[in-house]
């Protein structure tokens, strides 16, 4: 444990000017306020500070950072009370305490909704003050460090599994590999014993055999370098046990089959060196191939700079080598940390910071605990790449990407009113993965909405939040629509008008809080329509109606103009009904209503629901109807019938050869059309065609 005067030393041998004074109190004060407490290890409880405050001073953190590590705890386990810290080490000590206080107990695989409480917290702290996460780090990476004097095994995998899942994928989104590194493997020791325990021991066996590879090469990687007049530094290491174990995963091998399980670093004077020492190494050993990423003039979205290669050396042993100038070193140990060394004030770069913002836009629009969880991670982890706007502005994406993921990244709106886009000036369809370079422009309308269907190959979280966020508000006003034609037609039943105030005298007696909450209560079929109307006239469900019928039988039917498919209603894809079939729909509590044609066979199997009258409107248009079409297996037969549907103005939307029969094969397509009248044309003119032997609806 450091003493007062020796941690107060590590900060002044890189900050003459630290405020000392403050830093003695912050130390004396941890030191009383935390008193007798004990740590899992026996040692007093004051002592964990104090190593955080020593971590960061590795790091070169200003004097307030310092402070605050020391004092992190003290809200929280102590009977400290913030007024008292703000009024001994000022405001802005107070705040990062506080901040960090806020994240102590993130839990990322049970109790979900307190999880995403608490990573909000934690992100929305963190926009604040990025110093906040970087104490927070140094906090747990003393955690992990002592885990082992824990006795609870579950307590210690649970521990764990937070590190793996949450703090060291934020250590590597800002740069702070090292803290990355140390993390997973000691949560690896934890959550995979048998698997550590191997791989370390494999890892033994290679050294004891007294052929150290590891310094034989970088002592010759080191004379290359001299001899092209290069002066380099050049360390080596075996690549730690978790990095082994996830290739071995990845690539469903055995230790024996890894051939890269050793890295080496090559350090350099400036950016130009770099690429002079690449073309040395290039030179002398054979590059394998797809294993080149230049990190230098495509930083990663955490600002890490770096060029990385892999090259068969001698024996084919296959090393990795990653070349960095000085302060491309500096910045990859100690990543965002770096900015905020004592003699940088300034803000984080704007490359390090980026994927904060992100998170925090996601954060606004999610509103279910699993999808924050979900979008978070995804942003943390997955590898990246890069694309390019026309202007060759550079935006980072996550492998996998699509064009809808990009137009989200540039903006939410440009997202919100994509309808195609040209990769490399190429119009490709919007499920298409993103390769690194590309250039991509998408195509706008100012009529266009987010479509439920993009969820489906989206995958970054700021878009994926912000289609659901659309499709939550588009569903909640679809819904009160359709609740507002159900009612409409409830009301309906009654011999006399039913007014405001058996409106409201109905919200009473059903204890719902509105007018909106009612019609979303009907809409879903959450209250039925006996209940609505004995809400509204009390006694009135068992009376005699209209003509003498039960009241709570529909009188009318309800239309679905201006409701769109899939949100308030979603047609049965049994029977594809289009404008003009006579429909049904089929109601279930929490659910859509499921539209079907009145001879669906579906509705067989409906007596669990609901059944509500529908109609289409006079104004309705527009719909899929799929065919079955048998036609002679001839040559040109398939465009005459691709013709008659350009000639008709239907568009096919799917075409599938189901049963070749001889001279005959039977296709099921599925097109657009207006309505019945406009699909009785298109059947007709088929039956008329000689190559056509049956055309019929499905």
């Amino acid at each position: 444990m450091l003493r007062q005067y020796e941690l107060v030393e590590k900060v002044r041998r890189y900050d003459p000017d630290a405020d000392e004074a403050l830093i003695n109190r912050a130390y004396v004060f941890s030191v009383a306020k935390h008193g007798s407490q004990k740590r899992a290890s026996g040692d007093p409880y004051f002592s964990h500070p104090i190593e955080v405050a020593g971590i960061l001073t590795d790091l070169l953190l200003d004097d307030t950072s310092i402070v605050t590590a020391l004092l992190h705890d003290t809200l929280e386990d102590t009977l400290t009370t913030p007024e008292e810290i703000e009024r001994l080490f000022g405001p802005e000590v107070m705040r990062l305490v506080d901040g960090v206080t806020k994240l102590s107990k993130i839990e990322a695989q049970t109790e979900n909704e307190r999880a995403a409480e608490n990573l909000r917290k934690f992100l929305l702290a963190m926009s604040d003050d990025i110093r906040v996460l970087l104490v927070k780090l140094a906090d747990r990476l003393h955690n992990m460090r002592t885990l082992h004097f824990i006795k609870n095994p579950d307590k210690r995998r649970r521990i764990a599994r937070e590190t793996m899942d949450i703090y060291a994928p934020l250590a590597e989104r800002i740069g702070m590999y090292d803290f990355m590194r140390e993390m997973q493997l000691l949560a690896f020791e934890q959550l995979e014993p048998e698997a550590y325990a191997t791989i370390t021991r494999r890892l033994a066996l290679l050294k004891e055999d007294g052929d150290d590879k590891v310094t034989r090469i970088a002592e010759s990687l080191s004379k290359l370098m001299a001899s092209a007049g290069m002066h380099v530094t050049v360390s080596g290491r075996e690549k730690h046990p978790y990095s082994i174990w996830r290739k071995m995963q990845e690539r469903h091998i055995s230790f024996e089959q890894l051939s890269d399980i050793m890295a080496f670093r090559v350090v350099t004077d400036s950016t130009e060196d770099c690429y002079r020492g690449l073309g040395v190494i290039h030179q002398r050993y054979k590059m394998v191939p797809g294993r080149f990423k230049d990190y230098i003039s495509t930083p990663k979205r955490n600002g890490y700079q770096s060029l990385h290669t892999t090259v068969v050396h001698e024996e084919n042993a296959r090393i990795e080598i990653q070349i960095r100038s000085d302060r491309m070193h500096r910045d990859s140990e100690y990543g965002l940390a770096a900015h905020w060394a004592y003699k940088q004030h300034e803000a984080a770069p704007d490359s390090q910071a980026g994927w904060l913002r992100d998170l925090i836009e996601i954060l606004e629009q999610s509103q279910d605990a699993d999808e924050l969880l979900e979008h978070t991670r995804m942003a943390m982890y997955q590898d990246r790449i890069f694309a390019f706007t026309p202007k060759g502005e550079l935006h980072q994406l996550p492998k996998g990407s699509t064009p809808v993921d990009f137009a989200y990244a540039v903006h939410t709106n440009l997202g919100n009113q994509t309808v195609g886009a040209k990769v490399n000036g190429r119009v490709v369809p919007l499920r298409t993965q993103l390769d690194n370079g590309d250039q991509v422009e998408i195509l706008k309308s100012d009529a266009q909405e987010p479509q439920p269907g993009w969820l489906s190959f989206a995958i970054t979280g700021k878009a994926r939040a912000a289609i659901r966020r659309y499709i939550r508000q588009k569903q909640r006003g679809e819904t009160i629509a359709l609740g507002r034609k159900l009612y409409a037609e409830i009301v309906g039943r009654f011999p006399g008008e039913v007014g405001d105030k058996a409106l409201k005298g109905a919200l009473k007696r059903l204890k719902v809080d509105d007018e909106a909450a009612l019609m979303i209560a009907i809409g879903t079929n959450r209250i039925s329509d006996a209940e609505v109307m004995e809400a509204l006239v009390p006694g009135s469900s068992n009376e005699g109606g209209k003509g003498g019928r039960n009241r709570t039988h529909q009188v009318e039917a309800v239309s679905i103009l201006g409701l769109t498919p899939g949100i308030a209603f979603r047609l049965g894809e049994c029977c594809h009904p289009v404008p003009g079939d006579r429909i049904v729909g089929l109601r279930r509590p929490g659910e859509p209503i499921e539209v079907h044609t009145i001879d669906c066979l579906a509705l067989e199997g409906g007596q669990d629901a609901d059944w509500v009258d529908l109609s289409w409107d006079s104004k309705s248009s527009g719909g899929t109807a799929r065919l079955s079409v048998i036609v002679k297996n001839q040559p040109g037969a398939l465009a005459t019938v691709a013709h008659i549907f350009a000639t008709n103005k239907a568009n096919i939307l799917n075409l599938q050869l189901v049963n070749r029969d001889g001279p005959f094969h039977t296709d099921i397509i599925d097109i657009e059309v207006d309505d019945t009248a406009h699909l009785a044309r298109i059947l007709s003119a088929l039956r008329a065609v000689e190559t056509v032997v049956q055309a019929e609806r499905v």
